[in-house]
């Protein structure tokens, strides 16, 4: 009999193992089946993957191109990219020869991982009003998400990408995108009365970059920098020369320096005016996750905010 009882035991605990194994083997093809329809996403730089993560949440899957903390203008794609991209069902980028312009990298790999622009490459940009570089009229600036009416643009475009590539969702990403965009322009509302009520010859923002021509025309603000794009020579003597004229002749109170771009320059300047750095801010990519300026939304406050507070001391 105590043999017949283990027999029994050991055929109902083979039963039970063959069940869980069937069970979480369907689970595991459930999960997957569930993660393959979601839409894959590239982008290309931190802030519209955070645009994109804002408006798609856990519908989707998403990989950014460009990481936090480094230069858009010029970039070497990584194998990692090029399988990402490959594979992705959307892929966005900022345009306005962010990506496209010098070493062209970003052409390279569209052609590389077998894509088509507008068909399944999108620029976020579209549609923006875009501002020229002043040392060539032929090429555009492409920092046009420093304007908070361009960012809610770019947030729109993103939407209206998504929902046609993924209708079952569409009414889901509509819906984030309009309180995110509601978010966003009560901060460019509350910005441009702020930044109206102080004097006009106090409104000067020195920077290394030219990258705050959309922030100076959002907000009224004075761009003053040492070099135009960064993918420019950086701190040349004549830069310089121009540079520490510009604030000889202006009532500038504070230097900003971007936290994408070497310091080395921005504290000559400091060095030769005697005038503070009095903060960085946010250009080309957001901060570290767990960060002040970790979200376009969050970067766009604290740029603002510093602003205001080193252009007033």
């Amino acid at each position: 009999m105590k043999r017949i009882l283990i027999s029994l035991l050991s055929v109902l605990v083979m039963i039970s193992s063959v069940f869980w194994f069937l069970e979480n083997r369907k689970g595991n093809r459930t999960s997957q089946q569930n993660q393959s329809e979601k839409l894959h996403i590239v982008t290309t730089n931190s802030i519209l993957e955070d645009m994109v993560k804002t408006v798609g949440q856990d519908r989707i899957d998403l990989y950014s191109i460009v990481k936090r903390g480094t230069d858009p203008h010029e970039y070497e794609p990584q194998p990692s990219d090029i399988a990402k991209t490959t594979e992705a069902n959307l892929v966005f980028y900022n345009g306005l020869n962010l990506e496209t312009g010098g070493n062209g990298w970003f052409t390279k790999l569209v052609e590389t991982s077998h894509k088509v622009f507008n068909q399944d490459v999108f620029s976020a940009s579209e549609s923006v009003t875009p501002q020229q570089l002043t040392t060539d009229e032929n090429e555009v600036d492409p920092h046009a998400w420093l304007n908070l009416e361009n960012g809610i643009i770019y947030v729109q475009n993103i939407t209206k990408v998504m929902s046609e590539k993924d209708p079952k969702n569409a009414e889901f990403y509509q819906a984030n995108a309009t309180n995110y965009c509601q978010k966003l322009l009560q901060l460019h509302q509350s910005a441009k009365e702020k930044f109206a009520t102080i004097p006009q010859n106090q409104r000067l923002l020195v920077t290394s970059e030219g990258a705050f021509k959309y922030f100076a025309n959002a907000y009224q603000v004075t761009p003053v920098y040492i070099w135009e794009i960064n993918t420019e020579s950086q701190g040349t003597p004549e830069q310089m020369t121009t540079v520490l004229a510009k604030i000889k002749a202006a009532n500038v109170k504070s230097l900003f320096l971007e936290s994408s771009v070497s310091p080395k320059a921005m504290e000559q300047v400091a060095k030769e005016t005697g005038l503070p750095i009095y903060s960085t801010l946010f250009t080309d990519s957001l901060a570290k996750a767990g960060n002040p300026g970790d979200t376009y939304y969050s970067m766009m406050d604290w740029n603002i905010t510093k602003i205001i507070e080193g252009i007033t001391d």
